[in-house]
């Protein structure tokens, strides 16, 4: 039998987390002021730790015991060695009044013993989909699920044996166990919680453990690592007397592992709000398609999308969207926020998530749930009509959630400051480059053209620039005047790579002297862009200074980083290296980043040279149909531009398909039948014609009857007739059960 202590002490820990569960990356520490600042500023534990109101916690602590004695008394430890796979696995039918499998029990019934929840199924290792079919983990996939079970039950037991012998290591080499971390660790966390505290996400673990000071190991399942973490804990005086619930209420309060900015989400009740009135009363928001069923048995939006043309059949164009945003809905966490909505111009509220997704199949419809705190004095009537909210979801911009919030209470989500001192909340995208830039020193922003990703890149330096309060797109003068003032300081070079550019143009080599005298050709030692760069960072050591890289990949990279791609490991920073042209000791700083980006069309990622690759991490921008959002004519323009790049990733491959930029005039989607002729016609149709090389049929497969038959050319008609014809040929039937 084993004993909870509400006290860490050498030898017991409690149990509890804030109910957060899904790996996520920490957000980045912002700039006050000027593009040059600390992006690795520290942390004091022990201060914040004293500040701390311990008290807070005893009400959880209470009610995490409760749910603890159920899982014991229901699920005790002696009876696992014969526990039946009907005990255990999710997706079969139960009798009703029947208890809670083991999955459901830890997934949706234990909130307080820290949350598992988020994400598909897939967790548990085992699970019964709605289809009949049992998934199974890859090691299990050739047994049937009998014999799984028989497989995956004895590595519990043998789990939890290992652990009664204080055998640890052992736990490390139970293969199955590996494919369900989050579950297998909650699991070890209930039944001795005296060895492990209530943490699941091996991210959170690891964003933890380096916070305390403790070393990461890359392939570290989350059980070590959560025994590396109550160890670290134990040691620390600011805990001592502190119990595990407190503990963790901290780490997650103080220092919250989840990016600091999550996308916000307007989501309609019902058409034209018709569910409106039983989600305010209820404190939920809910939505349709009920016919697939529980969105947790779902593992990707690809396999989503196919149930969902199963079901909705006619969908084609817009069918991986709703599977992308209901999977989206299902991810929502406590403490996210959304925006419900009644067509394109009326708020009805804003709320936060108290309760993250359930399927209730007993609700006549609508059985797709997430529960909900409403602000009602948000309620209000927008100015002009957002066109991206047709669908029953959008993503919201956090500057206009901002300013619909603005009425009574202050925004809670991720914010960057800016030059006046105040905080404005940053654009998803623009959040994960800082973070990406923090984390490895240099990044690369990849995708098909037309996608943003010099906008990304120039957002992310304006951000840094303490001016994340253009990057609202209302007023599209003040950004560019902000960007131009921005590569006009210290702190920003912006470069475009090609063919001839070079090592004497990048770090050093001698160059034309234009003003010497007399005749002749005189050479001197000219420093290049990023020796420049790197010498004015060294001598600001609290300052960050940004290189953006246009057009990365166009150059000849081992050639023009030379011996300098050694240095830009971020545990390499101040290394000195004698440069060969000079003989000069030369090192780069610690606080210079690098923020490239590449158009995949011209070349794709795998084709960078291996070193390179190695040194920057990869952030995808791809095609955003809801930038998109709007109507032309009969034409629905999101669908029709998903349509066509379902169409040219099935035909050519998803570098190559369209960026939302062709279909935008001044920020904005276009609007009119005579823009979209124009960029049909003359930005779609040549690339599209570049990409297929010549071959008609191949054309013709992506454009379908757009293209004439005899002669392999793209048909030439009225703006008026285009509009239509799109419509007919990409999005007929794309209509989803709500707006």
């Amino acid at each position: 039998m084993w004993v909870e202590s509400p006290f860490l002490s050498p030898h017991r820990a409690s149990q509890r987390n804030r109910p957060w569960a899904n790996d996520q990356p920490s957000g980045s520490k912002q700039a006050s002021s000027g593009i040059m600042t600390d992006m690795t500023g520290g942390v004091d534990v022990r201060t914040a730790a004293g500040q701390f109101v311990r008290t807070t916690v005893s009400e959880v602590e209470s009610t995490a015991r409760e749910e603890r004695e159920r899982v014991l008394s229901q699920f005790p430890l002696e009876g696992w060695k014969t526990l039946p796979l009907e005990r255990y696995a999710l997706g079969q039918s139960a009798p009703a009044g029947s208890e809670p499998t083991y999955c459901r029990l830890l997934e949706f019934l234990t909130p307080n013993l820290g949350s598992i929840k988020g994400g598909s199924a897939a967790k548990h290792i085992m699970y019964r989909h709605n289809s009949g079919e049992w998934r199974l983990a890859a090691p299990l996939r050739k047994a049937d699920p009998q014999d799984a079970w028989e497989q995956l039950r004895g590595q519990f037991v043998s789990a939890f044996k290992a652990v009664t012998d204080a055998d640890f290591e052992a736990v490390d080499d139970l293969p199955v166990l590996r494919f369900g971390p989050a579950l297998v660790t909650k699991s070890l966390a209930i039944y001795f919680p005296e060895h492990f505290l209530p943490i699941y996400s091996a991210e959170h673990l690891r964003r933890f453990l380096t916070l305390l000071g403790g070393t990461v190991e890359a392939d570290s399942p989350a059980w070590r690592s959560n025994r590396r973490l109550l160890e670290l804990i134990r040691s620390r005086p600011e805990f001592a007397g502190w119990s595990s619930y407190e503990v963790m209420h901290f780490l997650y309060q103080e220092f919250d592992p989840r990016p600091r900015q999550r996308t916000i989400w307007k989501i309609a009740p019902g058409e034209r709000g018709r569910h409106w009135d039983e989600c305010r009363d209820g404190g939920f928001i809910c939505v349709g398609w009920d016919d697939l069923g529980d969105l947790g048995q779902y593992q990707s939006d690809t396999e989503l999308k196919d149930t969902f043309d199963r079901h909705y059949p006619g969908s084609s164009g817009g069918s991986l969207t709703t599977a992308r945003r209901l999977l989206a809905f299902r991810d929502l966490e406590t403490g996210d926020r959304i925006v419900a909505n009644r067509g394109m111009d009326e708020v009805l509220a804003t709320g936060t998530v108290t309760r993250s997704y359930q399927f209730l199949p007993d609700r006549p419809e609508y059985q797709h749930v997430v529960s909900v705190t409403w602000d009602l004095s948000h309620a209000q009537k927008l100015s002009k009509p957002q066109h991206g909210w047709r669908s029953t979801f959008a993503k919201v911009d956090p500057a206009l959630f901002a300013r619909l919030a603005a009425q009574g209470s202050s925004l809670t989500v991720g914010a960057a400051p800016t030059q006046s001192g105040t905080s404005v909340a940053l654009p998803e995208d623009v959040q994960a480059v800082l973070d990406a830039l923090e984390r490895k020193g240099q990044v690369i922003l990849h995708g098909p053209p037309g996608t943003g990703k010099t906008r990304l890149a120039l957002g992310a330096a304006l951000a840094l620039a303490g001016r994340g309060d253009v990057l609202d797109d209302s007023e599209p003068g003040r950004r560019a005047e902000a960007q131009a003032e921005v590569l006009r300081g210290d702190g920003v070079r912006l470069v475009t790579f090609h063919p001839s550019y070079g090592y004497e143009d990048f770090v050093e080599g001698f160059k034309p002297d234009l003003t010497a005298q007399g005749p002749g050709l005189t050479l001197t030692l000219a420093d290049g862009l990023f020796h420049k760069l790197c010498s004015r960072a060294s001598t600001h050591p609290d300052l960050t200074f940004l290189l953006i890289i246009d057009e990365i990949n166009r150059g000849d990279l081992p050639r023009i980083f030379g011996e300098l791609i050694t240095l830009l490991e971020l545990d390499k920073r101040n290394l000195p290296v004698d440069l060969p042209v000079s003989k000069r000791s030369f090192s780069v700083p610690p606080n210079v980043r690098i923020n490239g980006t590449m158009n995949t069309a011209d070349r794709s990622i795998s084709h960078l040279d291996a070193a390179v690759r190695r040194r920057f991490a990869f952030l995808s921008v791809g095609p955003d149909p809801d930038a998109v959002s709007g109507t032309v004519g009969p034409l629905d323009l999101a669908a029709f531009f998903e349509s066509l790049n379902t169409r040219i990733t099935r035909h050519l491959d998803a570098d190559h398909q369209i960026g939302h930029a062709y279909l935008l005039r001044d920020g904005e989607p276009i609007a009119t039948e005579e823009d979209l002729a124009a960029a049909f016609h003359h930005e779609v149709i040549p690339l599209l014609e570049d990409y297929c090389l010549g071959r008609a049929d191949l054309l013709h497969s992506i454009l379908g009857g757009l293209v004439d038959a005899d002669t392999g050319r793209p048909l030439l008609m009225s703006p008026q007739d285009l509009a239509d014809a799109l419509a007919t040929e990409f999005t007929s039937g794309t209509q989803g059960p709500d707006a």
